[in-house]
């Protein structure tokens, strides 16, 4: 089986990439972040021309999450269960459901915008209840993992200049320490090869040519349980997808299991 993560930053902009992709890698299980829909404009149709159905949670607004399955979608679950909201909204960051016998989650994590701001508080409340509402889960028999955009780099090595990050969000002791915390439940950081650098990154800014002098940071990760993990025998980015017009400021991390 193979199940990968990807902000898209937007499915309609991205689609003709999303479908070829999806085509050419023969991936079995997507979580995708950033849709940027509504359900209504989510492209179900065109990909289950393909052979995939799609769960979403989203609004329209600049977050938005989906699973695409072709090994199936059970037990959707839309929304993170006991999740704080921001400004008094619910805004659409997690999705769940079993495909093909692996229990999987893609979630957005809040960014955070500045330390001193209301939305990094949101961001580690936020990450404390998808450690509590995941622990089952984590925990269990059944093949798990939690995918997507955690806009948190869990080492000083995941980014490209630790000193131009000091102080800023995504790097913080608090941030990592939940981070921590997720993984104390029963999951452990399913890292990807590196394929062209040392360092594996996954999104890269689109200003200063941050891309061609790789100069990005690893946020995009796959935590997953015993089972899971146990089950891996590949993981990559995709680097190939982030490049040329067009092209997300993430690029795909792909996860292969022996299930």
């Amino acid at each position: 089986m193979r199940i990968a993560t990807w902000n898209v930053n937007s499915i309609t902009a991205r689609l003709p990439r999303l479908l070829a992709w999806l085509e050419n890698t023969g991936t079995d299980v997507l979580c995708v972040q950033e849709t940027k829909s509504t359900v209504e404009q989510f492209p179900s149709d065109a990909l289950r021309e393909l052979g995939y159905e799609a769960a979403v949670k989203a609004t329209g607004r600049w977050n938005g999450v989906a699973l695409i399955s072709r090994v199936g979608l059970d037990d959707v679950v839309k929304g993170l269960p006991g999740g704080p909201a921001y400004e008094d909204v619910e805004e659409p960051r997690a999705i769940s459901a079993t495909c093909g016998g692996v229990r999987v989650w893609s979630v957005y994590v809040p960014n955070g915008r500045e330390v001193t701001h209301d939305h990094y508080a949101y961001k580690l409340r936020w990450l404390e209840a998808l450690r509590a509402a995941v622990a089952e889960d984590s925990a269990g028999d059944r093949p798990f993992a939690v995918l997507g955009d955690f806009n948190v780099a869990p080492t000083d090595q995941d980014v490209w200049d630790p000193a131009l990050f000091e102080g800023a969000t995504h790097v913080t002791p608090a941030e990592r320490a939940a981070l921590a915390a997720l993984r104390e439940g029963g999951l452990s950081d399913v890292m990807p090869r590196p394929l062209k650098y040392d360092q594996p990154y996954t999104f890269w800014d689109y200003r200063e040519l941050r891309f061609p002098k790789n100069r990005g940071m690893r946020i995009d990760l796959v935590y997953g349980n015993g089972p899971f993990t146990a089950a891996v025998k590949d993981s990559y980015v995709d680097r190939e997808e982030r490049k040329g017009k067009g092209a997300s400021d993430h690029a795909p991390v792909v996860v292969d299991l022996d299930l």
